[in-house]
């Protein structure tokens, strides 16, 4: 199991060492980043579509992400909420965006169309099945296998060149808190639903461990423990951010922290543009700070609970 840690950090790592300037480059990073994502969650559909008593494993599949959704999220506004009494962090009257760059609607239809790619591979698996097509499913596995070891060499690049040095990020205390907060609150959450999910210790925290990640805590959970627990592990986290769209203008003046940290690591770009134009743009850094460092700790550390 250590020797498939290390085989699935290595593109991780390579790709965190490449430095890169060249802003054309990013920008096709950035796209390889999206499409290695939807093929991806593509093929965890046609994997699911292989699956024997497909209603029934689609059904457990929804009941065991809201159960694992239901008990890290009170724990999660219970830690922030704690937070936000004993900080001084403060959204106030800093001044709003007007025009912020993507709006609620389109962040929302961004999040559900990752979901709608999942529901069309299984679309895709059940035709493939019908028509025993059984080279479909054969390939479905190591052709997803694959695009994930691409997928994390470019995630690697992208960390690397977000252009926010270590140093500043570490010396950020409200970011640097928040992220504490939602990793401890979440992973405790994920502890406690283990046994409920017939799941192993590491394994329940492993199922925490997207903080929100949901593109990439579903296949890394997928590739490891099987597509239903991938599915279950994807959908936690997407209901996290559907869920944070809502609560970000609701809180945002009354408790900055539980704004900014709820989205977890989506909070440096999904949710990143509902934090900005509803607290400002002082707001900002601090979210991006949170986002970063989830976004940072979420893939090495799925994959080092499930080495045990």
């Amino acid at each position: 199991m250590l020797a498939g840690l290390l085989l699935i950090l290595l593109p991780l790592i390579l790709g965190y060492l490449i430095p890169i300037r060249h802003r054309g480059v990013l920008a096709l990073i950035e796209r390889g980043v999206n499409a290695s994502v939807y093929i991806i969650l593509f093929l965890m559909g046609v994997s699911l579509a292989g699956l024997e008593d497909l209603l029934g494993q689609l059904s457990r599949m929804s009941g065991q992400a809201a159960t694992l959704f239901a008990i890290i999220t009170p724990l999660n506004l219970l830690a922030l909420v704690w937070l936000s009494r004993h900080s001084r962090l403060r959204a106030g009257e800093s001044p709003r965006v007007a025009d912020a760059p993507t709006s609620t609607g389109a962040a929302l239809a961004g999040s559900l169309s990752l979901a709608g790619v999942v529901v069309l591979g299984i679309l895709f698996g059940a035709a493939a099945r019908h028509w025993e097509l059984r080279v479909v499913h054969a390939w479905a596995e190591p052709l997803a296998e694959w695009a994930l070891y691409l997928l994390l060499a470019l995630i690697g690049c992208q960390l690397r060149n977000s252009g926010m040095p270590l140093k500043q990020i570490l010396l950020n205390r409200h970011g640097l808190a928040i992220a504490i907060c939602v990793a401890l609150s979440s992973l405790l959450g994920g502890l406690l639903a283990a046994p409920l999910l017939d799941l192993r210790w590491n394994e329940g925290l492993a199922m925490a461990a997207g903080f929100g990640w949901y593109s990439l805590s579903g296949i890394l959970i997928g590739d490891q423990l099987g597509p239903v627990l991938g599915g279950v592990a994807f959908f936690n986290d997407l209901a996290r951010e559907l869920f944070a769209f809502l609560l970000i203008p609701l809180v945002i003046h009354r408790a900055t922290p539980l704004a900014i940290g709820y989205g977890g690591a989506t909070s440096m770009d999904f949710t990143l543009p509902v934090i900005q134009q509803h607290g400002g743009v002082s707001c900002v850094p601090i979210a991006i700070v949170n986002g970063f460092l989830l976004s940072l700790l979420s893939p090495p550390l799925i994959l080092l609970l499930l080495s045990f």
